[in-house]
């Protein structure tokens, strides 16, 4: 668990990546910036964890690119105090960035093993979402509903009507929908049955897996 100078210089080295790509938002900025993202990946990767590129961890999933979460973070305009569904927790990276920004998160994860391993080690960095939760994600989590916003951090074939439900008037759900590639989607809340649309260019994630049952 040792966070070196190295590590945080190559993480300033990353904000400027990111910055470069076009991300604005100071705070998000200075999340990236803060979180060491070396530690939610396993030792061998070690090397790789500052470079702005995806990485796998375990049950097949992958840690996203950071410049994936800091463009889903922008989106979703973060406030301190909001309430947050994160449906697709993986290594807790994005939970994190959510927790530096003062956002009360709840994280749902559908993967046994990523959810064991990510609800021990988050707490360890200092991160305490509301509530981290081992379920379906295509549900979202109607108990505390509404949210201020949703981030969906696997690829979607469709929009899970329960997360448009479930986004407070004005609130905003950001979702990267599509199968092989998929499109990164705002909607935003305008009224109960008003829905605002937008499109920002492909993007590739791990498919947003349904429970069956």
């Amino acid at each position: 668990m040792k966070d070196t100078f190295k590590h945080k210089g190559l993480r300033q080295q990353l904000v400027e990546v990111v910055k470069d790509k076009g991300i604005t938002d100071k705070k998000v900025l200075q999340a990236i910036g803060k979180i060491p993202r070396h530690l939610f990946m396993d030792s061998s990767f070690l090397d790789h964890a500052y470079q702005d590129k995806a990485f796998p961890i375990a049950a097949d999933q992958t840690i996203s690119q950071p410049y994936t979460v800091a463009f889903q973070t922008e989106l979703m305009q973060v406030k301190p105090g909001d309430t947050v569904l994160e449906i697709g927790t993986g290594s807790g990276y994005q939970t994190a960035v959510l927790c530096e920004l003062g956002a009360k998160v709840y994280s749902i994860e559908r993967q046994l093993e990523l959810f064991k391993i990510t609800s021990k080690f988050l707490p360890k960095l200092g991160y305490r979402p509301k509530k981290l939760i081992f379920g379906d994600g295509y549900k979202g989590l109607k108990e505390e509903a509404p949210f201020d916003s949703i981030i969906v951090t696997a690829g979607a074939p469709f929009v899970p009507k329960p997360l448009m439900s479930q986004l407070k008037i004005g609130g905003r759900l950001v979702i990267p929908v599509g199968d092989q590639v998929q499109t990164m989607t705002l909607f935003i809340r305008n009224g109960p049955k008003d829905f605002e649309k937008h499109e920002y260019g492909e993007f590739r994630f791990v498919p947003l897996l349904e429970d069956k049952n």
